[in-house]
């Protein structure tokens, strides 16, 4: 792991370990993480310029910084320090940086999913199969901070709250947008209960074919909120060979307009779905 030199005097704002430290240095708020670089440290003590770290998250916007340090007044140290391991981990994983909004946004989120875990209280999360399906990878990495918490606070942490863990870190993945996310989870959830509904089926939400039919949904939606439309030669064989995919796909051009708030799908995009609504269709009727 590359090596980071403090390039300033930076004031000490809190020890959460003897791992990590919040520090101010030059009007931002940055959070060290270096072998016992916490040691010993308190508030408004020095950590001087030219000391080598193994990483730093920074904390620029001032709205961030304000609820992060209402975060610091009203969260339990073990649990920040838990957490800001786990996105250094992330981090090194993924081997690219995430929106600083994730170090107020995950830990605000886990400070009260916890209290209600505490309280016998347990919120359904209605995207799980959908999110676990589409962001495999976040969902991976939500499991094993759950096990974390697990370890060192002894809270179980269920599978609708790693679905809500995934989605944070996810959305820290796209700068933050973590509204986007849920429409998209939300949308595919809606398309795929139309499928269901047309073909009289019920779709099992383990199986290969439904991962596959979600993939192909995603992507479709991501090409159209990006305004990246494909070119489908084959719309007019479409239509006519497979006229009830067809007709499905059409009806849920109605769903992502109102979903995406958009004005309309192009013909060659509900065609692709159409194609794919008829491959999902075949693969039931054939493993019936």
């Amino acid at each position: 792991m590359e090596k980071i030199i403090l390039n300033n005097n930076a004031k000490v704002i809190k020890s959460f370990n003897n791992n990590i430290l919040l520090v101010m240095e030059n009007g931002k708020e940055k959070i060290l993480f270096n072998k016992g670089i916490g040691f010993g440290k308190r508030p408004g003590d020095i950590v001087e310029k030219g000391i080598v770290v193994e990483k730093i998250f920074v904390i620029e916007d001032k709205d961030n910084q304000r609820n992060f340090n209402e975060i610091l007044n009203r969260v339990d140290t073990k649990l920040i320090a838990l957490v800001e391991e786990v996105i250094a981990e992330i981090t090194d994983e993924l081997g690219e940086e995430l929106n600083e909004n994730i170090h107020v946004g995950l830990i605000d989120h886990l400070f009260y999913a916890i209290r209600r875990l505490k309280d016998n209280e347990e919120i359904q999360n209605p995207f799980l199969v959908e999110i676990e399906t589409l962001y495999g990878r976040e969902f991976s990495m939500a499991c094993r901070l759950a096990t974390r918490i697990k370890d060192e606070l002894g809270v179980e942490i269920p599978e609708g709250e790693k679905g809500f863990i995934s989605l944070h870190i996810h959305s820290a993945r796209n700068n933050g947008k973590l509204s986007n996310t849920i429409k998209y989870s939300f949308l595919s959830n809606s398309i795929v209960e139309h499928v269901e509904d047309r073909l009289k089926i019920e779709i099992d939400r383990k199986s290969l074919d439904y991962a596959r039919f979600l993939t192909h949904i995603r992507f479709a939606i991501e090409r159209i909120m990006t305004d990246a439309p494909i070119k489908n030669d084959l719309v007019d064989v479409i239509k006519m060979k497979y006229r009830l995919s067809y007709e499905i796909a059409w009806e849920t051009k109605s769903i992502i307009c109102k979903v995406l708030n958009i004005e309309s799908v192009s013909e060659d995009e509900v065609a692709y779905l159409a194609m794919h609504i008829e491959r999902f269709r075949v693969s039931i009727e054939n493993n019936k």
